[in-house]
């Protein structure tokens, strides 16, 4: 095979194998679709915002939501490289997560305080193929019992 050959062959199969390893960003402001999300146990939000900004391996969400016990914000500043992330949880105590890909999906690993119960919560985030919307599903595990849920938030 000629070296012009072989060099085309090889930037085919780059542009082909690429984009298959570029990772989703989430970034953006998006909005909970209450009709296709599932709180499980737990009382849904009247409504719900998620501002994103990713630029790999940096994750910073801010978080606005209201129901009726009041309106709820919170930030949080994460990487996607492993490393654990503290961040100011419920409460003002300290919640710890560790973020990490699986293919195409971001897995959140959190372990954190409400009151005086220690909880988990193991998070996947999955971008769809338009990138408008962002599935996030979440399992709950503390003392009180466990919980899922599933929020479908929308790119408006």
């Amino acid at each position: 095979m000629s070296s012009r050959r072989l060099f085309a062959t090889f930037a085919v199969m780059t542009l082909v194998v690429l984009p298959a390893l570029a990772k989703p960003n989430f970034s953006g402001d998006w909005k909970l679709n209450l009709a296709k999300s599932n709180f499980g146990e737990m009382p849904a939000p009247t409504s719900m915002t998620l501002k994103i900004t990713h630029e790999e391996p940096k994750l910073t969400t801010a978080t606005k939501q209201s129901s009726e016990m009041g309106d709820f914000e919170m930030k949080a500043t994460y990487t996607t490289d492993g490393k654990e992330c503290t961040n100011q949880g419920f409460g003002g105590n300290p919640a710890k997560s560790v973020l990490n890909w699986d293919g195409d999906t971001l897995r959140i690993e959190t372990k954190g305080q409400f009151g005086d119960n220690e909880f988990t919560m193991s998070e996947k985030w999955a971008l769809s193929a338009d990138g408008k919307m962002l599935t996030l599903t979440r399992l709950f595990k503390s003392a009180m019992g466990e919980g899922e849920q599933k929020l479908v938030l929308d790119k408006p």
